[in-house]
């Protein structure tokens, strides 16, 4: 009886360990994966491979925390439908460029070199789908600007 009561209890205890590492495992956001191509006026193609964030826990985790971005790496912020659009840089130690951006693809603005840490609001300013967040400079550097078309493809949704 000692015997069989010392498995259920390690059974139990067992149990609880892996229902509480699935809570902590769920609270953290899982991104999916895409590619974006970022067609300039000026001729040049520019592709990212980027984080999805499509589900409101992660798109409001987003790039918070992170220390490092690859210059060709990036998150898209899906909010499934066009309207207008509030972001902010609260939790976020790198300055980062937004490109808002239209169902059609239609690069509407580009904020760049948002301040770290930053609890100031960034409007898209009109209704947009998506917004792209890459590294702050990096949009000026490659000649990204309102007007441009970005092509998402390769989407792998979390």
């Amino acid at each position: 009886m000692q015997m069989l009561q010392n498995g259920f209890v390690k059974s139990a205890v067992g149990a609880l360990f892996l229902c509480f590492a699935g809570v902590a495992q769920a609270a953290e956001p899982i991104f999916g994966t895409a590619t974006v191509t970022i067609e300039t006026a000026a001729g040049p193609a520019h592709e990212f491979a980027v984080e999805f964030a499509a589900t409101p826990d992660q798109r409001a985790r987003g790039l918070m925390e992170r220390t490092e971005l690859a210059p060709d790496a990036g998150m898209i912020f899906d909010f499934a439908v066009e309207r207008e659009v509030m972001m902010w840089m609260k939790n976020t130690p790198l300055p980062l460029d937004m490109l808002f951006v239209a169902s059609d693809g239609e690069i509407k603005r580009v904020a760049e070199n948002t301040e770290p840490y930053s609890e100031t609001i960034v409007p898209s300013r009109s209704p947009v789908r998506y917004v792209l967040e890459i590294n702050g400079g990096r949009a000026s550097e490659l000649g990204i600007a309102a007007g441009d078309h970005l092509k998402l493809s390769n989407i792998n949704q979390r």
